[in-house]
């Protein structure tokens, strides 16, 4: 009897160390490869990332919105002809020098919303260009050396079976935290490239802007808003990298649940840092 009991108790461990290791496997897996994705999907541009939401980004503002900001640009060229004609003296001290001055900032007004998708491409490829220059100087990767696992497997081993059951219940649960995880990373990953190609679609309207001294500021806050979004992917790859760096720290002692609540815990945090990053990049820049 008592070696049927050891039999069962035998088989039973055998069952609940190979759960948790492959629960363990498939965490550290699946959370290392949505990371890793992360650097490459930062480093695209709006024209790479989705080529077919860009063209259709594209064709709507050309043709929907572009009309409205040339209206909008005929209503400032007028006001500040009427404001040059009148500034000095109600036309006491009439110089006609300020046709010429006009001229030039009608031109460049027209010419900036003219190449408007090329002015925008240009914020994204240069933020692009650092994005993927800072991930090739990180090296850090967030998956658990071999050895640990091996290390982990040989602990769990040597526990019971009512101690082995309470770490497989906890594995699963901290599998499952992880996953959603790698959702709210997804979600932060994508929502920033709809962002981007949502402000793209309104950009003839702020470059409109431009040829006003009063209503410049608009353009102005607008071109730091792109900087501020472009420059977000890259705080995006600084926060991976320093989740990469606390995860290779941890140790994994006799402990294994405890140490897994500090890579738990260390991802909480990288999802917590992933949804300031809008508002810090935003604040750097000072743009609204």
């Amino acid at each position: 009897m008592d070696a049927l009991k050891e039999k069962l108790f035998a088989w039973l461990k055998e069952i609940l160390v190979s759960g948790i290791m492959d629960n363990l496997n498939n965490t550290f897996t699946n959370l290392n490869s949505k990371v890793g994705e992360v650097t490459g999907q930062l480093a695209q541009t709006p024209s790479s990332f989705e080529p077919a939401v860009f063209s259709m980004i594209r064709n709507i503002s050309e043709n929907v919105i572009m009309p409205i900001a040339g209206l909008i640009l005929t209503f400032i060229a007028c006001y500040e002809l009427i404001q040059l004609v009148t500034a000095h003296n109600n036309l006491a001290n009439f110089e006609t020098w300020i046709f010429f001055k006009w001229v030039f900032k009608t031109f460049v007004a027209v010419m900036l919303i003219t190449n408007t998708f090329k002015i925008t491409l240009a914020v994204f490829d240069l933020t692009s260009y650092v994005i993927s220059q800072s991930g090739g100087l990180i090296q850090s990767g967030t998956a658990v050396d071999a050895s640990a696992l091996a290390s982990m497997q040989s602990t769990l081993e040597a526990k019971d079976v009512g101690v082995l059951f309470g770490i497989f219940l906890q594995s699963l649960i901290v599998q499952f935290l992880f996953n959603l995880l790698s959702i709210i990373i997804f979600v932060i990953v994508y929502g920033r490239m709809i962002e981007i190609y949502l402000m793209i679609s309104m950009a003839p309207i702020p470059f409109a802007t431009f040829g006003s001294h009063e209503q410049s500021m608009i353009g102005q806050n607008y071109l730091r808003s792109l900087f501020a979004l472009g420059f977000q992917g890259f705080l995006i790859m600084i926060c991976v990298a320093i989740y990469a760096v606390l995860i290779q720290s941890v140790a994994f002692s006799n402990d294994i649940m405890a140490s897994l609540w500090n890579v738990l815990g260390y991802t909480v945090l990288l999802g917590f840092t992933l949804f300031k990053t809008g508002s810090l990049s935003r604040s750097i820049l000072h743009a609204h």
